[in-house]
């Protein structure tokens, strides 16, 4: 099910200056901006991006989080950020890796839990709400 093509992407991002510090390496805060990008772009293939969340009636914070450096990433260097889909029955588990475009070397990994939080009675969701199954196309 999550080998779905539908359930992996990437975006390619060129480093901007605004993300690094004076050694010209990007700051290490600044991965999870581009993880979130990568997030977006997944959310959205199958339909239930941040905006398609908020009108289902659930918001989904990101309560757990990794990153693990490898290696450096510079200003102007264009990365792919690659974002996969991991776990969604419960949560939603997003694993990320980030690629030199022009080499393919993997420089980064990480990931992202979420959990679905009802908006109306702000209560934590212990199974994912039925919409996200509805989105992915999948049974609950």
């Amino acid at each position: 099910m999550l080998n779905d093509p539908r359930f992996t992407t990437e975006v390619e991002i060129t480093v901007p200056f605004h993300d690094v510090d004076m050694m010209g390496v990007v700051w290490h805060g600044n991965y999870f901006r581009y993880f979130e990008i990568a997030r977006e772009a997944l959310l959205n293939q199958f339909n239930y991006g941040y905006r398609q969340m908020k009108a289902s009636g659930y918001v989904w914070p990101v309560v757990d989080t990794r990153v693990k450096y490898r290696d450096v990433v510079t200003f102007e260097q264009t990365i792919r950020v690659r974002a996969r889909l991991e776990e969604y029955e419960n949560r939603l588990r997003i694993g990320y890796e980030i690629f030199d475009a022009a080499s393919g070397k993997r420089t980064t990994t990480g990931y992202t839990i979420q959990v679905a939080v009802d908006e109306n009675t702000k209560e934590l969701c212990f199974v994912s709400p039925p919409v996200l199954f509805e989105c992915m196309g999948v049974n609950a």
